[in-house]
């Protein structure tokens, strides 16, 4: 798909998309969206203080764990280059909103490329984490491993692995989510805030992607410590599965909020 077909896909967006250039394209495929509900009060302590935690319309919060592929990644008017455009990658995001305006906001991102991991983190200013990390993507089941590199400290100070070993497949066709379900409040979402703890900045960045093509999904996930490093040992079973084969997307540079 050519970008200003990407761009000209607007109609199941919540919100315009950005103006202005777009600067990296990238693939996502083999993606897992893998959700549990948590305490609001207990997430609430772990995201900045600028920053509003988004409930869904029962007052419940989110926490989504979402392995996948880069591939093709590529700058404006550049081509992909070879030892970047293509690594596995491993979000663990939640819901904010910022002065109303939602988005989402991560707490880690796990790749397993380490230039990559330094642009991520100095130009996109998120928490990138360098990892051991194997896929068998295209195929069904997708067989899943992340082993971050180097422990992280939890809330209390005291160093935790964040892991992550699974086998995931579509179990169902591929849908659009209608808006006012969980699923499209969940995921059809175009902006992230990032934040820069030395200066204290919440960062807006930007996105740009067709309505997701989601596909009810199957796991059997036999390691799973990606949220302990901000305090959560999440059940073994998500309370809600959905799958994506592949998806073109564009991204802005982010701008302080």
């Amino acid at each position: 798909m050519r970008s200003r077909e990407i761009l000209a896909q607007t109609a199941h967006r919540p919100y315009p998309r950005p103006s202005g250039q777009w600067i990296m394209r990238q693939h996502w495929c083999d993606l897992l969206f893998a959700h549990w509900s948590v305490d609001p009060s207990a997430l609430r302590a772990c995201i900045p203080r600028e920053l509003e935690l988004d409930l869904d319309e029962h007052g419940r919060a989110w926490l989504a764990v979402v392995p996948f592929r880069m591939e093709n990644i590529r700058f404006f008017c550049t081509p992909a280059a070879p030892w970047i455009s293509a690594f596995p990658e491993l979000n663990v995001r939640t819901y904010v909103k910022y002065k109303g305006e939602p988005g989402v906001f991560f707490f880690s991102l796990d790749a397993a490329n380490p230039v990559g991991c330094a642009l991520g983190r100095a130009w996109f200013y998120l928490p990138y984490e360098y990892a051991r990390m194997r896929l068998n993507h295209g195929g069904d089941p997708v067989r899943y491993s992340s082993f971050r590199r180097h422990a992280v400290n939890d809330a209390n100070g005291l160093p935790v692995a964040a892991d992550f070993v699974a086998e995931y497949a579509p179990a169902g066709p591929v849908y659009y989510s209608q808006p006012g379900s969980l699923e499209h409040w969940l995921t059809e979402r175009y902006r992230l805030f990032s934040y820069d703890f030395k200066n204290s900045r919440v960062w807006v960045g930007e996105i740009q992607h067709g309505p997701w093509p989601l596909q009810p999904a199957r796991a059997r996930i036999a390691i799973n410590t990606m949220a302990r490093p901000v305090g959560f040992d999440l059940a073994p079973a998500p309370e809600l599965l959905h799958f994506v084969r592949n998806i073109e997307v564009l991204c802005w540079r982010p701008t302080p909020a």
